[in-house]
């Protein structure tokens, strides 16, 4: 994680508080742990989470080598001319540091158990694609405090913990992006450029070390929380709304301190903070995967969660191979099948495959599912999903994406409407309600800076706007008053479901 109690990551990352499984037990004890897990979560007292996904040793592994995806069809990949100059590439990544260790992992993990059991919640948040020409030590600062807001915000307001992943550090690859070639209109630039798979690496080290910085180096410490807002915020609605909020918290923390918390402690001087990217360049992952010292499990370093998107989650495919074997925290982009479209799309028993494919021993905090439908098609399509995973007596960390299922285009602008934005997660949370299951995070596209690319919101972007400050490299993002506000509303749903949780807890399970 970046953090670890922080520990942030990057070549140097502290594991305080991990807890290591001493000797795996074998998949019904693990089955049965699972159980265990989910009943005492239904009593109040939660048990430490597995934080192995898999033994070394575990019977899915017998015919997975990081290599073996290489027997599978591999989709979505670039079609390099030179061949000896992608060996070359490849081998100058595998030579070097690992950009995340296998301990951050571990503990990512552990909070994503969390979760899925409604104990934590995940916000997940960062570009759409990174870029080469746009990288900047501000950007990177900007992106990091808005999400020190929205963490803030919903733990403060919704009482839970919030586990803040960003998608950074390697989010570059797209079927076109700045990791495979240039952007220039010509014919040269278009070509696949191998050596860009290196630049990648080490942009994604140097913001790594930036926000280990951050994260570690006080800019993140509890005291600083009114010191976060963004300059060009500072008049605007959820600006104030979030000074009015920074106020009582550093009230609260005021009067802990005179009762004798000390200031100095990690908790107050530190934050978790931990990178993720989508699994898509297998050269690239391949080349960062590297087998741990202390479990013997092989952990992709290249970040610490990484998720198969729509085109890549074929179950015979090479992405799914690669990634069934990699003890990583994972995700999947999940869209169901509808009576009127094509095969690309999930129905239940494929998502219930895939689960069983890619968390063989059913550990918690090892799968997320990502669910990406849009405003319209959440309220009926997502429950189908949602039953027949808890049918199955899968446990997976509910994730809502409300940006992709809601992209139009506007005056010639590929955009989203903050309201239908909205309107997905709020969704989102309503379905879980009825289900009796667990909202357990959000993953937006968005930036800390000031653009105008997404409509409506507090901001009050309209039409004419959006040719001002259109900035981004591939889809439109979230500027950062407009992911203020939505943390805003998650605290709300958070709180409301925090009190419900309360009133039909029985008193027993308070006792406890």
């Amino acid at each position: 994680m970046l953090s670890l109690h922080l520990t942030v990551v990057g070549p140097v990352l502290s594991l305080r508080g991990t807890r290591l499984v001493s000797k795996p037990a074998p998949s019904r004890t693990r089955r049965h742990q699972t159980r265990a897990f989910l009943r005492e979560r239904s009593a109040g007292t939660i048990a430490p989470p597995i934080i192995v996904p898999f033994e070394k040793d575990s019977e899915h592994l017998s015919a997975w080598k990081p290599e073996s995806w290489r027997q599978r069809k591999a989709h979505q990949q670039p079609n390099y001319t030179d061949s000896k100059s992608l060996t070359d590439a490849v081998d100058i990544i595998a030579r070097m540091p690992p950009l995340v260790f296998a301990g951050e992992c571990r503990n990512l993990q552990s909070r994503l158990a969390k979760c899925a059991t409604g104990e934590a919640f995940l916000m997940q948040g960062g570009d759409c694609a990174e870029s080469f020409s746009q990288f900047s030590a501000n950007s990177i600062r900007d992106s990091f405090r808005v999400q020190l807001q929205m963490a803030v915000v919903a733990m403060f307001g919704g009482g839970v913990p919030v586990v803040k992943v960003g998608r950074m550090a390697g989010q570059f690859a797209k079927p076109r992006g700045d990791i495979i070639n240039g952007q220039a209109f010509t014919a040269n630039a278009r070509v696949p450029d191998p050596m860009r798979l290196v630049q990648a690496y080490n942009q994604a080290a140097a913001t790594l070390n930036l926000l280990r910085g951050f994260a570690s180096g006080g800019y993140a410490g509890l005291q600083r929380i009114a010191q976060w807002n963004l300059d060009f915020m500072a008049y605007s609605d959820q600006g104030g709304a979030y000074m009015d909020l920074a106020k009582r918290a550093g009230e609260a923390i005021n009067f802990m301190t005179a009762c004798g918390l000390d200031s100095r402690t990690p908790i107050m001087t530190e934050t978790e903070y931990y990178v993720s990217h989508e699994c898509l360049l297998l050269d690239y992952e391949q080349a960062l995967t590297r087998e741990d010292s202390t479990t013997g499990l092989w952990y992709d370093c290249s970040g610490h969660m990484l998720w198969c998107g729509e085109r890549t989650r074929q179950l015979d495919g090479a992405h799914v191979e690669f990634m069934r074997g990699i003890a990583n925290p994972i995700g999947v982009k999940a869209r169901p099948l509808t009576a009127h479209e094509v095969s690309d799309k999930m129905d239940p028993g494929q998502l219930v495959s895939l689960i069983a494919t890619l968390n063989p021993e059913n550990t918690p905090g090892r799968l997320t599912v990502i669910v990406r439908m849009g405003a319209d098609k959440l309220r009926d399509n997502m429950p189908r999903l949602v039953e027949a995973v808890r049918d199955s007596a899968q446990v997976v960390t509910w994730v809502c994406d409300p940006m992709h299922g809601n992209t139009e285009s506007v005056a010639g602008f590929k955009t989203r409407r903050y309201d239908r934005i909205r309107a997905e997660v709020e969704a989102f949370f309503d379905v879980h309600e009825e289900l009796g299951t667990v909202p357990g995070g959000i993953h937006l596209e968005m930036t800390g800076d000031n653009v105008t690319e997404c409509l409506g919101g507090g901001a009050s972007i309209d039409e004419g706007d959006l040719d001002s400050r259109y900035h981004t490299h591939c889809d439109p993002r979230l500027n950062a008053e407009q992911a203020l506000e939505m943390s805003f509303y998650v605290a709300s749903r958070l709180a409301q479901r925090k009190e419900k949780m309360a009133k039909a807890m029985p008193p027993t399970a308070i006792l406890h």
